[in-house]
């Protein structure tokens, strides 16, 4: 017959070899679940302004930026994730830049917002798919070239980060018109807190802290569609 102490010292042991193994079982299934997360991440074809990660998750690569705890993509391409340097990149998938003409469809970020004026820095051009205009410069969309109507506060239309779809009306001073139904702004994220905004009842609204905010919408907003 084991001592008394013998028999408790060996349920202690099995009671920690369990715990330990239960422990283990549970890593082994965050890492699983991290792994298909980040294998759905991968490869994602994005536009300029998608969100690709979070700075929790991932280090800022080429072709993206972070604001506010996310990291966006800067450019039109697919996802790439280095698990070694806990990076995320986004690759454009071209060879020869493409030149933007007038009446081009192009999609890029709002990077500055005037009195009168927006400036633009286009990533990427309708019809050229995932390819990337190489360094195309800044466009500006003059308040007069927003709507068809009388636009008396461009802040109520335009805001900084927003992606716009817009039409190229003069390639010598490189400006835009986001005038028509089907241009204006793509994606938006809220002046408050960061989150993307979301259409709801003909109004944008930030769904994690309420803010409503206006914008000049294109008809496309939200789907992603150049």
């Amino acid at each position: 017959m084991k001592p008394r102490g013998i028999i408790i010292r060996i349920r202690n042991k099995k009671k920690a070899t369990r715990r330990k193994i239960k422990s283990s079982s549970k890593k082994d299934a965050q890492k699983h679940l991290k792994e298909e997360a980040e294998k759905h991440i991968e490869e994602q074809f994005v536009l300029p302004g998608d969100v690709v990660g979070t700075n929790e998750e991932f280090e800022a690569g080429e072709g993206t930026y972070t604001l506010r705890g996310n990291i966006y993509s800067t450019r039109t391409g697919n996802v790439e994730v280095d698990r070694k340097k806990r990076s995320v990149s986004v690759r454009a998938t071209s060879e020869l830049p493409p030149v933007i003409k007038k009446d081009d469809i192009v999609v890029g970020n709002v990077v500055n917002v005037r009195d009168s004026m927006a400036l633009v820095q286009i990533a990427a051009i309708k019809g050229h798919g995932e390819r990337e205009v190489n360094n195309p410069g800044i466009a500006a969309i003059h308040i007069s070239n927003i709507k068809e109507d009388y636009v008396k506060n461009i802040a109520n239309e335009l805001a900084l980060m927003d992606v716009v779809k817009a039409k190229v009306i003069d390639t010598d001073s490189m400006r835009l018109s986001i005038a028509a139904r089907e241009l204006g702004v793509m994606s938006a994220i809220c002046g408050r807190c960061g989150e993307p905004l979301a259409i709801e009842e003909g109004k944008l609204k930030c769904p994690a802290c309420g803010k409503t905010e206006k914008r000049k919408l294109s008809a496309d907003y939200g789907t992603g569609i150049i």
